[in-house]
């Protein structure tokens, strides 16, 4: 089981390397078993197609370890859910997006680029933004529980708000485009997102 793990580990790694120095269309099967040292064959069993290493390397980048547990069964998203303090919520909320944005940032970009001419891959793009969204509205949700939102501002529109601020589109143009640190992009968010949906607070920083 562990070796298993391992070899996995290993060819996601090497997949990784190739996909965001070649792109995802020059980078092949073949090539990712020669990067990470296995069998052809080994890749093919492990993940079946191109596509399907892809998508176990996101999922292994947004959570962090190859733990299959979604993201919202886990005990970090958990505790955020249930964190007393609105403002406090926002802000641990950013800190997360910015560390998982710093381990998936550049792998999102291979996936934008690959959807257009991918079914697949663009399949993989519309999940992840779904299930992205779905994370943010569960924070609303808490949010809206403890009374915290602005006046008139109801969960949908405040979940549409939360989820552009913290969008990896954002994280690209900050970051990769005009040279945000990652503190910097971590901090920005938290203000607006603070700003923008809590009562009773100011503008931005």
């Amino acid at each position: 089981m562990e070796q298993a793990a391992a070899t996995r580990r290993a060819i996601l790694e090497a997949a990784q390397r190739l996909f965001e120095n070649d792109g995802y269309a020059p980078t092949t099967m073949a090539a990712i078993a020669h990067e990470a040292g296995v069998a052809l064959k080994t890749v093919y069993v492990a993940f079946e197609t191109k596509g399907g290493v892809l998508r176990a390397l996101w999922n292994m980048l947004l959570r962090g370890d190859l733990d299959e547990t979604p993201v919202r069964e886990r005990p970090i998203f958990r505790e955020l859910l249930n964190e007393p303090d609105p403002e406090r919520q926002l802000r641990q909320n950013a800190a997360n997006s910015r560390q998982a944005k710093e381990r998936l940032g550049a792998v999102f970009g291979v996936i934008r680029a690959a959807a257009p001419s991918d079914p697949d891959i663009a399949a993989l793009d519309r999940r992840i933004l779904t299930e992205y969204r779905e994370s943010q509205r569960d924070i609303v949700k808490s949010l809206a529980r403890k009374k915290a939102l602005k006046k008139g501002l109801g969960v949908e529109r405040a979940a549409d708000v939360l989820w552009t601020i913290n969008h990896p589109d954002v994280w690209q143009l900050l970051v990769g485009h005009r040279g945000w640190s990652p503190k910097q992009y971590e901090q920005w968010t938290a203000d607006l997102a603070c700003s923008q949906l809590l009562k009773d607070h100011g503008a931005p920083r």
